[in-house]
């Protein structure tokens, strides 16, 4: 969350002609954070955000389809090669736990910020595991923006601090009527 305060970087016409982009401020305060393919719409759900979910949902289930087609010719490959049946069986495993453990953490990201050091030892297992992360951004994409609950709740705590914040300033110290 951005706690930047001045005046928006954009005009309302340029922010009409680049849908997501961060448009005018409602005022001085607490920015929403842009969401991959999303940018700010997820705030108001305008500019096309139905639109993108849709699209965003068939993208990612024809990229993990794609993805299973890749690994299937990977698979066949090794049968033609004749490696034996421990290893075919070792590559499916590695793959299908490796999805599994990339969907769940997929999952769980899209509510909790993820620490950055386990993100980092995790990127190995994450990149093996592809498919179950674009399975993981297909499901939550029926619902809502992937991370939209987690951008939203960050940004109404950061706009009620900013309210609280400014609330307590009520005109000049120095005119108060002492007693």
């Amino acid at each position: 969350m951005s706690d930047e305060t001045g005046t928006p970087t954009t005009t309302p016409a340029a922010a009409g002609s680049q849908p997501g982009t961060p448009g005018p401020s409602p005022g001085p305060g607490p920015r929403p954070e842009p969401l991959r393919f999303f940018g700010t719409t997820w705030l108001h759900h305008d500019n096309g955000y139905a639109l993108r979910r849709v699209a965003v949902s068939a993208g990612s289930l024809a990229a993990a389809v794609v993805s299973c087609l890749v690994l299937r010719f990977a698979y066949e490959g090794l049968l033609i090669a004749n490696t034996g049946n421990l290893v075919s069986l070792l590559v499916v495993g590695m793959f299908a736990v490796c999805s599994a453990l990339a969907f769940r953490h997929t999952w769980d990201s899209f509510g909790n910020r993820p620490d950055p050091e386990r993100q980092a030892s995790l990127r190995g297992l994450l990149s093996i595991g592809f498919v179950g992360s674009l399975l993981a951004y297909f499901f939550r994409s029926l619902t809502e923006a992937p991370g939209e609950k987690l951008h939203r709740r960050e940004y109404e705590e950061a706009r009620a601090r900013h309210e609280k914040r400014t609330s307590r300033r009520t005109g000049n110290p120095s005119k108060k009527r002492r007693r």
